[in-house]
């Protein structure tokens, strides 16, 4: 059905990618979500009314709360296709993991209501009645539940939506309890052995625990997770591409929302190259991540001296000095500056977040590898955070 839709309502609809592809994608879905999650609300009502089941009730509530759920979705991507104004610069695409957080929550709020009432049930047990229409409700809504799941996993993983991988969570937590729910109820029908609220309270925690997952998956874009390493190293390798960067540091990703980062670089070039060449192929480079990596991208030109031998030397007693300590280790931004009492030598060392060493540590082992030096040098040395 959503790929019938989306070939009468969305165009280019192969362009996952496209802004407006995404928006028109969970905008169709969100809405056919909540016509889905209503019937399956009447449905699932009628069911346990019809059979006293307190699990099929809070089953029956729990998709009116999709509902509610897939209506943020729909909003969430309305939102966030808005243009940047004035107080938001960088356009309102962080809505959707907004929307996708608020969505986690309702899963987490919904597992421990559930857990309360099966509680309630096991201290006040009530009897079960099953007829085959409740079964009929609980299979077809298992069914419709399979394949919301499947669509929203789907159309999630194409446009890399964070509020559709948690709605798809929410769709397959539905399926398992309202899976346990029938399964209770056949075992009701055919031993006369009540387990609904016990069924109810293992439901209730399982929802809770696929809720807290769906929330530490929207809460870390909001925080700031890393980039993808594959996003990082297609950058890498189209600035390298071109002969005259020498190297590349400093690589600091900002995500915005789908569709809307940008990235900053230092580039090395050579220091007797010629400004205004090196200016232009900079902004040709800027260009290039723009058109092929979706993302807008501000470069640091940083001059290096290359073949001179007194740095060169100096450049090589630093790296045999790291090494002792972890041959692992790299740097960059190597420059040398004499003065009338000392020669300082400058540069930037990486260092991972967990390194077993505290950076105060590594600056006193180089630092007093250098001192011993003759020449009288001084170590100016900027720790970075990154992988080696």
């Amino acid at each position: 059905m959503i790929t019938i839709l989306s070939n009468i309502f969305i165009r280019n609809k192969d362009q996952y990618q496209n802004p407006n592809t995404r928006s028109a994608y969970g905008k169709l879905c969100g809405g056919f979500g909540i016509f889905l999650n209503i019937c399956l609300f009447i449905g699932k009502l009628i069911a346990g009314l019809l059979s006293n089941s307190i699990a099929i009730i809070a089953d029956a509530v729990n998709n009116l709360s999709d509902a509610a759920s897939s209506a943020i979705t729909l909003i969430g991507f309305k939102i966030s296709e808005q243009k940047p104004d004035k107080d938001h610069p960088y356009g309102h695409g962080r809505v959707e993991y907004i929307a996708g957080l608020l969505i986690s929550i309702a899963i987490v709020f919904m597992g421990f209501e559930l857990i309360k009432s099966s509680f309630e049930k096991i201290i006040h047990p009530q009897e079960m009645a099953c007829d085959m229409i409740t079964v009929a409700i609980l299979v077809a809504s298992i069914l419709v539940k399979i394949y919301m799941f499947s669509y929203n996993r789907s159309i999630g993983k194409k446009i890399e939506s964070v509020v559709m991988s948690a709605t798809a969570t929410d769709s397959l937590s539905d399926t398992i309890a309202t899976f346990v729910v029938l399964l209770s109820t056949l075992i009701y029908q055919f031993t006369n052995l009540n387990i609904d609220a016990y069924c109810g309270v293992l439901v209730g925690f399982f929802i809770l625990y696929s809720g807290c997952n769906a929330a530490k998956e929207t809460i870390s874009p909001l925080l700031g997770q890393p980039p993808k390493p594959e996003f990082v190293d297609q950058i890498k390798d189209l600035v390298m591409s071109h002969e005259e960067i020498l190297g590349i540091h400093d690589m600091i990703v900002h995500d915005y929302g789908p569709g809307r980062i940008m990235a900053s670089l230092h580039a090395e070039v050579d220091s007797k190259g010629d400004i205004m060449e090196i200016h232009d192929l900079i902004d040709r480079i800027e260009n290039e991540i723009q058109e092929q990596c979706n993302c807008q991208a501000v470069i640091h030109m940083d001059p290096i001296l290359v073949n001179d031998p007194y740095t060169d030397e100096l450049k090589e007693k630093v790296r045999k000095m790291i090494d002792e300590l972890d041959s692992n280790i790299h740097f960059h931004d190597f420059r040398v500056v004499k003065g009338p009492t000392h020669t300082n030598i400058i540069f930037d060392i990486v260092l991972p977040f967990d390194y077993q060493y505290k950076d105060e540590y590594v600056l006193d082992f180089i630092r007093n590898k250098l001192s011993a030096l003759e020449g009288n040098f001084n170590g100016v040395i900027n720790i970075d955070k990154g992988d080696l």
